[in-house]
């Protein structure tokens, strides 16, 4: 028997609070305990306009996140990874095109967006939202996407990758906006301006 929840859109914390910068846990709890927050993931993912979500960008450190992100192609990949492992193609060591298509953004850096170096395939494997094993892969945006989430649950945001200038630049950024551990800033989509400039629709 599932039980219907209200879908609410929950506060999206901001870099430097400790719950972004610590791995989080392996979720071991029955999947059917965690509908309401997958539910409530999607419902902010979406009223902040986003591609990915992950549990601790609202605060819950656990291994799961969901995304509703376009390949390279235009076709949309919506879903839930619960446990997920990565696999990737090589890195670049080089630095990131300055054209545009290696640009970056992330609901936790509120309004900011680097150059960041991602490998151009990944794969990832987990459980879906109904417990069952399940895997996508793709490249381009869609491969972009996937680490960025599985980043965000091993702990880290695309400000730690970011390379030379860029990595300075987003330091300056960081320190500029006073996003710091004790700060426990949020922000609420739907409520708060949207810091990408996206249109509420």
């Amino acid at each position: 028997m599932f039980t219907l929840y209200d879908m609410t859109v929950r506060p999206i914390v901001i870099y430097g609070t400790p719950v972004l910068h610590q791995p989080t846990a392996i979720v071991t709890e029955p999947i059917d305990t965690l509908r309401e927050l997958i539910d409530d993931m999607f419902e902010t993912m979406e009223k902040a306009h986003g591609v990915g979500l992950a549990a601790n960008q609202i605060g819950v450190g656990k291994r799961i996140f969901v995304y509703n992100c376009p390949d390279d192609e235009g076709v949309i990949h919506r879903g839930c990874f619960i446990n997920p492992v990565l696999e990737t193609s090589d890195i670049p060591e080089g630095m990131p095109a300055v054209d545009g298509s290696d640009d970056e953004g992330c609901l936790s850096l509120p309004g900011l967006s680097f150059p960041t170096g991602r490998a151009t395939w990944a794969k990832v494997t987990g459980l879906n939202e109904n417990g069952e094993e399940v895997s996508e892969e793709g490249t381009g945006f869609l491969a972009r996407c996937f680490q960025h989430e599985v980043g965000h649950l091993d702990g880290f945001v695309y400000a730690d990758v970011l390379q030379g200038r860029w990595k300075r630049a987003g330091k300056k950024a960081i320190k500029r906006e006073g996003w710091t551990p004790d700060a426990g800033l949020t922000w609420m989509p739907g409520v708060d301006p949207d810091p990408f400039g996206h249109d509420d629709v």
